[in-house]
């Protein structure tokens, strides 16, 4: 099915990128720790450079930090008191045109909330040296394109568009999850995934983006990263799990569905196909939270997004264990911004993974 890709572009963070780095003069160790928070996450604590490079808290954990803020290259955020913790964020352009990201967002201001969800990627990425992890657009797009056999359209790829004309504006793999892809003889990928709110509106129009590039692969995890505010959620996000992929829609459904969703848009004058099938009537039985978010996905990929689940290729991938849903609880601390996306309120041990979710 699939092709042998180098292993170059098997990983964001590759040699070429690294050297680049270090041509700043920083050390090979220093450097690929940077060139992981520039690709990942933008921004990184104290902890997770220690934990990266294997240096004990003191005088070269603290010569790298000042070189990083006396020399321009990233700015240092104290949300309180300072014994809970710095971020350091890394906005330093040089930085990111020396790896071929200039325009990358990570270099922009954000809400603490959001620095802290990057935080929690940094550390999955980190902590997992089973996979290569791809983490920019235009890595994980290379990657697909020479790694599916099939000669796919762009448009094929997870996207959204933005603007009209000359103003056209084309995003892929638009919700920004780092994807970990085997490199070391495997076949699994691996999609990341952090639970943010209690109801998996979002997370169903992840699985839907997905869905075509999970029937393309040979195995594949999705990896949802669990903060412990949300444990009881997990329910809720297998569910959606099975609504996405354990019960395909059948042709007739497809026909419908794409009738009233072009309805809804007012797109369509003429009255149904099927005459028992009228607006009102089709709002009531496709008003599940499901069609909802495939109503959000169709309108980036119009019928295509009602082909994508029609198929019951990921039903059997789940149900052989080629395909797998597991909640891994975060496992560390994140200051005191915890709360603003859910992480634990005290520091827990280790990356607990479970909950597979192989048959349904």
């Amino acid at each position: 099915m699939n092709i042998f890709v180098p292993l170059h572009m098997r990983d964001s963070v590759r040699p070429g990128r690294v050297a680049a780095i270090m041509a700043f003069g920083f050390t090979e160790r220093q450097a690929r720790f940077l060139v992981n928070v520039l690709v990942f996450s933008g921004v990184f604590i104290e902890r997770q450079y220690r934990a990266f490079t294997g240096v004990a808290h003191g005088q070269k954990t603290h010569d790298f930090l000042a070189k990083l803020v006396t020399g321009g290259y990233a700015t240092p955020i104290t949300p309180g008191a300072l014994h809970r913790g710095r971020l350091f964020h890394v906005r330093y352009r040089p930085l990111y045109e020396a790896i071929g990201e200039t325009n990358n967002r990570h270099r922009k201001p954000a809400s603490l909330g959001r620095f802290v969800e990057r935080l929690m990627f940094l550390d999955a990425v980190l902590a997992d040296k089973h996979y290569g992890w791809l983490g920019t657009e235009q890595d994980k797009l290379t990657y697909f394109l020479e790694f599916l056999e099939k000669d796919f359209p762009k448009d094929w790829y997870p996207h959204l568009t933005f603007g009209d004309g000359p103003e056209k504006t084309t995003r892929y793999f638009p919700d920004k999850l780092p994807i970990g892809v085997p490199c070391h003889g495997g076949r699994r990928h691996v999609f990341l995934y952090l639970v943010t709110r209690e109801v998996p509106a979002d997370f169903r129009v992840f699985l839907l983006r997905h869905a075509d590039v999970l029937k393309a692969v040979d195995e594949w995890t999705i990896r949802v990263l669990l903060p412990r505010r949300f444990r009881k959620a997990a329910a809720l996000y297998r569910y959606a799990v099975r609504d996405a992929f354990m019960m395909p829609l059948t042709p007739h459904d497809t026909d419908q569905l794409d009738w009233y969703f072009r309805a809804r848009q007012g797109q369509v004058m003429n009255p149904s196909p099927d005459p028992d099938l009228d607006l009102a009537t089709a709002a009531r039985k496709f008003g599940a939270a499901r069609f909802e978010a495939l109503y959000r996905v169709w309108r980036e990929r119009a019928v295509q997004a009602l082909w994508a689940v029609q198929s019951p290729i990921l039903r059997d991938h789940l149900q052989r264990g080629w395909g797998r849903v597991e909640f891994a609880e975060l496992p560390h601390q994140y200051l005191q911004l915890t709360p603003l996306v859910g992480a634990p309120s005290g520091v827990e041990k280790g990356l607990r993974v479970g909950d597979n979710l192989g048959t349904a």
